[in-house]
C-alpha cells in the first residue's frame, strides 16, 4: 500500500489516481468544469482538495491559533506577540486569520467542482463513489474548521470560477447542517477504515468520518446552534466507532510513546493523516506558499544559547511557543504510574560541543558551592567534553545549592522561561534533510484515543458518567505502559462526577497535548476565558470575551463591495 502523495493547488491539480502507485503530477492552468467532468478531473480535484491540508496541519497558521494563547502553551520568546496573548494589536488583519479563511474556500471549491461536475465523468461506478464520498468529508472538513474559528461564515456548494463581489454570512445551524449531511453520506460510501484494501495512506474513510462527525455533534452541542439530542448523537457516533473497532482495523497500542514514534504514522490507532513529502519544491520553506510542516521547529527552544550548538537532532530553536506552568507542573503531576509525561517531553540534552560552553549560566560558582563535586573549577565551564549530561529539567523543584552543584545546568520548574523549558517531541523529524528543513513526516489528525475521549465527554453530558469512566480508563490503563500500574490509573465514577468537563480537558492535555486541537477544545466546553485566565500568565491578562472566536478577516470584508455588508453582526463590530 503506497503514500498518496499530494503536490500541487486549484491551480496545479494531479492526476492518476491509481490505488496502488503514487499520483502523478499534472499540471493545469485551473480546474475548469470541462476538466472536472473527466475521468482525470475527477481525481485531480480531489487531490487539489487533499493537498489544501497541507495548509492547515503543519502549517504555523492553524499552530498559532490552536496551540498558542491556550491553558496548554503560551508565547516563547520568538512567538507572535498579538494573536498569541490577546494583545490590542490583535485586530482583524492579522495574518493567521486570513490565511486560514482563504485557503479553506479555496479548497471548498474543488470540492464543489468534483460534486457538480464529477457525476458526469465516465469512470469506474465504485470508484466514482469513493471521490464524490471523499469530496464531501473534505468539503465538511473545511467547513468545520472555519465554523470553530469564524461561527457563521458563507455557505458555497456551487463551483465559483469567477470572483463574487458580494456576500452574506449564513446561519451557523445551516453551515452545521451541511458539514453532518455531507459526512453522513460520505461515511456511508467510503472504505471501512484508514488501512481497509485499496485505501492510499492520507485519504479519508468511514471511520475518518464517524470520528469527525462525532466531533461536530460535540461542537454544535457547545455552540450558539445546539440541538438538543447533539450529545446524544456525539456519544452514539463515537461509541459505535468504538464498538465497531474491528470493523473499521482501529486499536489503541499499547505503549502511548509508538503512537508519534516516527515512521509509525500509519499505525492502528491512527485514523486520518496529512501527507508532506520530501519534494522541496512542493513542501519547502520558499516555494510551497506555505505547505511545508513546520511543526518540528515550533517548540524547540534555545539549547543554543545555553552551551549546546545547533543541531539536526536537538532541532531548530524557534521556541514559537513553551508550556504553561500549569502542564507541565499540574496536568502531568502524576508521573510515577503516568508515563506520558516522559514521553511527550524532552527534558535532557547531551553536550554536543565544548565550544560554547563557557557561558555565564554554565560555569561553576565562584566561589565553589560546599559539596561541590570533585574536579569544578571555579569559574570554570561546567561541561567538559562531548557526551556530558548539558541540561536537565527534573520536572520537580530544587533547592539554590542543588542547582549551583549540580554538574549541568539544573533548571526547576521555577526556572523555566519563553527561551527554553520542556520541549514537545511529537514532531521530532530525525529524517530531515538539515537543521533548518521543514518536516516530511505525515501530521496525524485523528486517532482513535481520541474517538474514547470523545465518547467519554458525549457520555458525561448525556448522564453516562458510569460509560464515561469506561471510555477514560481505557486511555488512562495504556498510559501505564510498560512502567506504571494500570489499576492505579483507573478513575472513578466519582472523580469524574466531581472534576466533570475540567477533568475531561485535563485527560485530553495528558493524551493530545500539542495535537492542534486546544483552543477549539476550551471554545466548545465554553472554558476558553476561566482557563487561561487560571493558567496562562502571559495571555491571562488580555483575554476577553470577544476571543472566544476569531475576527472575520479584514481581507474578507473589504472584499465584499456590493450587497450587503459582510460584518453585519455586532459582535464581530466589536473587532473592527
Amino acid at each position: 500500500m503506497k503514500k498518496l502523495i499530494i503536490y500541487g493547488s486549484i491551480i496545479a491539480a494531479l492526476a492518476g489516481a491509481g490505488c496502488n502507485k503514487l499520483l502523478e503530477e499534472e499540471v493545469k492552468s485551473i480546474l475548469t468544469p470541462e476538466f472536472l467532468g473527466t475521468e482525470k478531473g475527477v481525481h485531480a480535484g480531489v487531490d487539489a482538495a487533499y493537498a489544501g491540508n497541507r495548509l492547515l496541519w503543519g502549517n504555523q497558521d492553524l499552530f498559532t491559533l490552536t496551540v498558542i494563547g491556550t491553558d496548554e502553551f503560551q508565547r516563547g520568546v520568538d512567538g507572535n506577540t498579538d494573536v498569541n496573548n490577546y494583545a490590542s494589536s490583535y485586530t482583524n488583519g492579522n495574518g493567521q486569520g486570513n490565511n486560514i479563511w482563504a485557503n479553506c474556500y479555496k479548497y471548498i471549491n474543488a470540492c464543489n467542482g468534483v460534486l457538480k461536475y464529477g457525476p458526469e465523468a465516465e469512470m469506474d461506478a465504485a470508484v466514482k463513489k469513493v471521490r464524490m464520498a471523499e469530496a464531501k468529508f473534505l468539503r465538511a472538513q473545511y467547513y468545520f474548521v472555519l465554523v470553530q474559528f469564524f461561527r457563521d461564515v458563507t455557505i458555497y456548494t456551487d463551483f465559483l470560477d469567477q470572483p463574487l463581489t458580494a456576500a452574506k454570512r449564513d446561519p451557523l445551524a445551516d453551515v452545521y447542517a451541511l458539514i453532518i449531511k455531507d459526512l453522513t453520506e460520505a461515511a456511508a460510501d467510503l472504505p471501512a477504515g484508514p488501512r481497509s484494501s485499496n485505501v492510499q495512506f492520507g485519504r479519508t474513510s468511514s471511520a475518518a468520518a464517524r470520528h469527525l462527525l462525532a466531533k461536530v455533534y460535540l461542537a454544535k452541542a457547545g455552540s450558539p446552534a445546539k440541538a438538543a439530542d447533539d450529545y446524544e448523537q456525539a456519544y452514539t457516533t463515537a461509541k459505535d466507532l468504538i464498538d465497531k473497532k474491528g470493523t473499521y482495523g482501529l486499536s489503541l497500542l499499547p505503549d502511548f510513546k509508538d503512537v508519534y514514534r516516527e515512521g509509525n504514522e500509519n499505525n492502528s490507532e491512527i485514523i486520518w493523516t496529512v501527507q508532506h513529502t520530501s519534494n522541496l519544491a512542493y513542501n519547502g520553506p520558499n516555494n510551497s506558499g506555505g505547505a511545508d510542516n513546520v511543526l518540528n521547529h515550533m517548540y524547540i527552544g534555545q539549547y543554543d544559547k545555553l552551551g549546546l550548538k545547533r543541531s539536526k537532532e536537538y532541532g531548530r530553536p524557534y521556541i514559537r511557543c513553551v508550556p504553561t506552568r500549569w502542564t507541565t507542573e499540574t496536568a502531568f503531576a502524576e508521573r510515577v504510574n503516568d508515563t506520558r509525561y516522559a514521553k511527550t517531553f524532552q527534558v535532557l540534552w547531551i553536550a554536543n560541543s565544548t565550544a560554547k560552553a563557557d557561558i555565564e549560566n554554565n560555569k561553576w560558582p565562584d566561589p565553589l558551592p560546599p559539596g561541590a563535586p570533585p574536579g569544578a573549577v571555579a569559574g570554570q565551564p561546567k561541561i567538559k567534553k562531548i557526551g556530558d549530561t548539558a541540561i536537565y529539567m527534573p520536572g520537580v523543584d530544587k533547592t539554590d545549592h542543588e542547582v549551583a552543584i549540580a554538574p549541568y545546568l539544573l533548571i526547576p520548574p521555577r526556572n523555566y522561561s519563553s527561551m527554553i523549558a520542556p520541549t514537545l517531541m511529537k514532531y521530532f523529524d530525525a529524517k530531515k534533510a538539515g537543521l533548518n528543513d521543514p518536516s516530511i513526516r505525515p501530521v496525524i489528525v485523528y486517532r482513535f484515543a481520541e474517538t474514547y475521549l470523545l465518547a467519554a465527554e458525549a457520555a458525561l453530558m448525556t448522564n453516562r458518567a458510569a460509560e464515561a469512566v469506561t471510555y477514560i480508563n481505557a486511555v488512562r490503563e495504556r498510559a501505564a505502559y510498560p512502567t506504571g500500574s494500570a489499576a492505579a490509573m483507573k478513575i472513578t465514577e466519582a472523580t469524574l462526577t466531581t472534576g466533570g468537563i475540567d477533568f475531561i480537558l485535563d485527560e485530553r492535555t495528558r493524551e493530545l497535548v500539542g495535537e492542534n486541537v486546544r483552543w477549539w477544545d476550551l471554545v466548545r466546553t465554553g472554558k476558553l476565558l476561566e482557563r487561561v485566565k487560571l493558567y496562562n500568565g502571559d495571555a491571562g491578562p488580555n483575554i476577553q470575551p470577544k476571543h472566544i472566536l476569531r475576527p472575520i478577516p479584514l481581507n474578507q470584508l473589504n472584499r465584499v463591495t456590493t450587497g450587503e455588508p459582510y460584518n453585519n453582526d455586532l459582535y464581530f463590530a466589536d473587532w473592527n
